[in-house]
């Protein structure tokens, strides 16, 4: 687990910008804090920042070039099944000075050229100069568990594991307004776009391929295999689908638990992340697993539960307590490592479980990805009880009118019905593709445009926009089923949001978070079974809940998943009240940006002071996101941001 960046030049005038390199690698130190490395030769310059995981000895640094000195590598990631690779070529007589995996994929480049992508199990973001050709290859794991972002022009292109890497080689500052519309709908930027025009994101599971004269040849070398003809045919039995699952996941877990430094497992409580330390407990004697408690919120504290796995599992349970102002102390650290506007606040908590988790191991395990692809959301529920309506559902439906009429929040019990019925009984009257995007948002898009000032909504290029979203939604058709939609959230949800999330806030803290879960063996399986092996009338996630539950304490199923969710509101009406009013959303300010509308912003205020919030705290985070990352890296002077604020 490291950070790459990189730069391959087409003129003169693109390898000026070679000499941003040095600062490049120091913008991503927390990504590799053990060593750093340069790698210039003419046209081509590859920056490097290393994460000791796996031979912490000289040998493993990087850039690292083979034997002839025309190949020359910087990778970031795990490849779990290196040793069995390096065991096939050392049959056919090669030899390796390092105990790595980036030696490994640096040499079945060399041997098989770009097919070898296929042949890694793990995740990364990964770049090999050819010195002889004058090429540059770079690639992107199956699932998008590490980032890789591109921006190209005339003179050269460039790449790097995080925006602020791109931003000290200089890419230009240009708002992609299309981009600033989705985020402000979905509180994240799905790719390919990123903020900025002209950068992308590379897609999960994708590479380039970059020839001196600037060609590019882009390419897709993994894809789901999802074929609901090949679902329909499938004959395991549903016992025989759980044995199977079980054996994917314990080698796959087995497979994650291979480095050279101390390695331990997050432990929510929740079903995910109990079954990969239960899995991790059979091969690791003393496993630690770590978990947070919320002293001030015991609604979502789900400590009971990880107490009762790791008594049940004889792991050495670490668990840190925390109240509000524990997190609200690091609200901060959180915003101002963020490059590009993400609001999904629940990377507070991931921020701060590994922020504590790095003081006592360098590798930790999650559940990661199980919620995607075995249908773990409510929203799941939802789609499947609209597809099979009963007389519930359609009483919903029916009173439509009056959930529009109540008061709605997400602070207390009925007023969280009330929302949800709401955004239910909207989704029984759409169809398919428009009930996805309805239910993946925070807003729609008429309302997201009427918070852009009318010269900022005059730079969205809604065609653009409109085709994002399509593109976002092919695989969702009128006839499809449920699997369909759990494989739009493998391609928007895991990688923008979720994998986004963990990978930043694990980052940050230099931790190095590895999900079993995401093994392609086992989402490749995942994609072969029905629906109704996932999720029906009375359950989520079914196959993962009874293929495990002899290893898994009962009580974990006696009781609903709540999840975690950052009291904002109660920050945003006390403690952040003047950072609201007085600096970020006050009206000189937004008028002065010339961005948003001071009026729809005023608007939002109100409703968020008032007694009816409903969900305007989290459009509220969003502005608040967004408005703290302008300051940091769109204005022209920049000053101590603490200094400009009321606080």
């Amino acid at each position: 687990m490291c950070g790459i960046t990189g730069l391959f030049a087409f003129s003169d005038q693109g390898r000026s910008s070679l000499a941003g390199l040095q600062a490049s690698t120091d913008a991503i130190v927390s990504r590799g804090p053990d060593s750093q490395g340069h790698f210039v030769y003419d046209q081509c310059g590859l920056g490097f920042r290393r994460l000791a995981i796996l031979d912490l000895s000289a040998d493993g640094n990087q850039p690292m070039t083979d034997e002839s000195g025309r190949y020359t590598i910087v990778f970031n990631g795990e490849i779990f099944n290196f040793r069995e690779l390096r065991a096939k070529l050392q049959k056919k007589g090669y030899t390796f000075k390092s105990h790595t995996d980036t030696e490994v994929i640096l040499k079945l480049y060399i041997t098989e050229g770009r097919g070898f992508l296929k042949k890694l199990n793990g995740f990364f973001g990964l770049a090999i100069f050819d010195k002889e050709e004058n090429t540059l290859f770079i690639a992107r794991d199956r699932m998008g568990v590490k980032p890789l972002l591109v921006y190209r022009d005339e003179d050269k292109l460039m790449f790097a594991s995080e925006m602020k890497s791109l931003l000290a080689l200089g890419v230009p500052r240009k708002l992609d307004y299309a981009a600033l519309s989705h985020y402000l709908q979905l509180n994240y930027i799905p790719g390919p776009a990123t903020i900025f025009k002209g950068v992308k994101k590379l897609l999960p599971g994708h590479y380039l391929f970059i020839k001196a004269d600037g060609k590019v040849v882009r390419k897709r070398w993994y894809k789901i295999p999802y074929d609901p003809k090949k679902v329909a045919k499938n004959r395991l039995t549903y016992e025989q689908q759980q044995a199977k699952l079980v054996e994917l996941m314990d080698a796959s877990v087995a497979r994650r638990l291979v480095a050279d430094v101390p390695l331990g497992s997050f432990l929510s409580g929740g079903i995910d992340s109990s079954v990969v330390t239960a899995l991790a407990a059979k091969h690791t004697p003393h496993l630690n697993t770590f978990s947070i408690g919320f002293k001030d919120e015991p609604f979502f504290d789900e400590t009971k539960y990880a107490n009762l796995v790791a008594k049940m599992h004889k792991t050495e349970h670490t668990v840190f307590s925390l109240t509000n102002n524990d997190i609200y102390e690091h609200l901060f650290d959180v915003l101002d490592y963020l490059d590009e506007p993400f609001a999904d606040s629940s990377a507070l908590a991931v921020y701060i479980l590994s922020k504590r988790t790095r003081e006592k191991v360098t590798v930790a395990l999650s559940g990661d990805g199980a919620d995607e692809m075995f249908a773990g959301y409510n929203k799941h529920m939802g789609e499947w009880q609209v597809r099979h309506p009963d007389w519930k559902a359609e009483a919903v439906t029916g009173l439509n009118l009056l959930w529009d009429a109540l008061p709605k929040s997400r602070n207390s019990f009925f007023g969280n019905k009330v929302r949800q019925f709401q955004r239910f009984s909207r989704g029984m009257l759409a169809g398919p593709k428009d009930r996805y995007w309805d239910w993946a948002t925070f807003v729609n898009e008429k309302d997201a445009r009427n918070l852009l000032s009318p010269d900022a909504r005059r730079k969205v290029n809604k065609k653009l926009a409109d085709k994002r979203r399509k593109d976002i939604l092919d695989d969702i058709h009128a006839d499809g089923d449920l699997n369909e939609v759990l494989l739009t959230d493998m391609h928007l949800v895991l990688p923008y949001d979720m994998n986004a999330k963990v990978d930043l806030m694990s980052m940050a803290n230099s931790l190095e978070v590895r999900s079993p879960f995401l093994d392609y063996n086992v989402v490749n399986f995942a994609f072969s079974l029905p629906v109704e092996s996932k999720v029906n009338g009375q359950i989520k996630k079914r196959i993962v809940q009874d293929a495990f539950r002899p290893m898994l304490p009962e009580e974990l199923y006696k009781r609903p998943k709540h999840g975690f969710e950052v009291p904002l509101l109660k920050w945003f009406r006390n403690e952040l009240r003047p950072l609201i009013e007085d600096d970020l959303l006050s009206d000189g300010f937004v008028e002065a940006q010339g961005i948003f509308s001071v009026d729809a912003v005023r608007a939002l205020k109100q409703q968020l002071f008032s007694r009816n919030p409903g969900d305007v705290h989290a459009r509220i985070w969003a502005l608040i996101v967004f408005q703290h990352w302008w300051k940091r890296h769109m204005m022209p002077v920049k000053t101590p941001l603490h200094a400009q604020t009321a606080l």
